[in-house]
């Protein structure tokens, strides 16, 4: 059986401190596994800069000159991390038997990958690397995020408990995820429905390397509720039912004061009144605004756009060392004075 080829897919979003210990420590991960015969000298690890405004793309490009196992795709601008992991696993599958997707950071423990290959050599089509506690995260952190893989599962979204896009995916998994064309992806959520064979990889998460985290509360926030929306109708449908509870209470009062009006013990209420209409008036607005989220939704679909644009290609483009300039000229394919770079670096 012939070694496979593997390509590592690293997501990067103004990653300068952190990249140059990230491709050393996953170049030689690739040199260990081509050693012990579970990866093919042709694995690459494809760094995907997500509109950077930092040195990430003139240090991938950089490492590409001189690391035969780098490469590199530089994205027109930013299209949010699930687009631009995306952009990397298409260009992967085209190349590659399997792909391994991991962040920038190296968090996620980068030795279980060796496991990956192992379970993939066993013919596991999906190899999902899950983290056994949440003890480097904050309270906050690991309470909200709980919370939220509970709430998915309560919703009937199928996600791999405490699993972010830690994972292996065959070559045949990667073409089926193709067929996916929604605009709104959530691979979390669409990896599961792809089927096939799957596995899971236990590890413990590390301290980020260097930089600061890309996810601050506010991303966190509308991940977790792209999320909810990509998946699940469950938000408009518990709208509907607070609608029908507030119906027949509002019932059941407009029953009790008529009989108090019978009797003759009525009393003006005008605080009862306006918190009434305040709160059945909030209630409306949030189910307009739920609604009309699922319709925006719906609108960016029938647009059709391209989830991302690729501005220069150096996975699939042959890399020639000449393009470097030593007189530190412009390269035309890069838009890199490579001269002054390597002054810099």
């Amino acid at each position: 059986m012939n070694n496979p080829v593997l390509t590592i897919v690293v997501p990067c979003y103004n990653e300068e401190e952190v990249l140059p210990e990230t491709i050393k420590q996953l170049s030689q991960l690739l040199e260990e596994l081509e050693n012990e015969n579970l990866a093919s000298d042709k694995s690459k690890i494809l760094f995907v800069d997500d509109g950077s405004k930092d040195r990430t793309w003139p240090i991938i490009y950089k490492q590409s000159l001189n690391n035969d196992k780098v490469r590199g795709i530089k994205l027109s601008r930013n299209v949010g991390h699930q687009n631009a992991l995306l952009a990397g696993l298409s260009a992967a599958g085209k190349a590659a038997d399997c792909a391994v997707s991991i962040d920038a950071d190296l968090q996620d423990d980068i030795s279980v990958i060796r496991e990956f290959m192992l379970k993939f050599r066993e013919g596991y089509e999906i190899v999902y690397g899950v983290r056994r506690k949440r003890d480097t995260d904050t309270f906050f952190k690991r309470s909200t995020a709980q919370g939220f893989y509970k709430m998915m599962k309560k919703m009937g979204v199928d996600l791999v408990y405490n699993h972010a896009d830690f994972r292996l995916m065959s070559k045949r998994a990667l073409e089926e995820l193709q067929r996916y064309e929604e605009t709104n992806m959530f691979l979390r959520g669409i990896v599961p429905l792809l089927g096939f064979k799957t596995a899971s990889v236990y590890y413990d998460r590390k301290e980020r390397l260097a930089g600061e985290s890309k996810y601050p509360l506010k991303k966190m926030i509308a991940f977790c509720f792209e999320g909810i929306t990509s998946f699940s109708v469950t938000p408009i449908r518990m709208v509907m039912a607070l609608g029908i509870c507030s119906f027949f209470i509002s019932l059941l009062f407009g029953i009790y004061f008529l009989g108090l009006r019978f009797f003759g013990e009525t009393e003006t209420g005008w605080t009862s009144l306006i918190t009434s209409i305040w709160m059945l008036g909030g209630l409306q607005l949030t189910a307009i605004g739920l609604v009309g989220e699922y319709i925006g939704k719906i609108y960016k679909e029938t647009k059709r756009r391209p989830k991302f644009s690729v501005e220069i290609d150096a996975f699939n483009m042959p890399i020639s060392p000449h393009l470097a300039s030593d007189g530190g000229t412009e390269n035309e394919f890069t838009g890199i004075n490579f001269g002054k770079l390597s002054e810099t670096n």
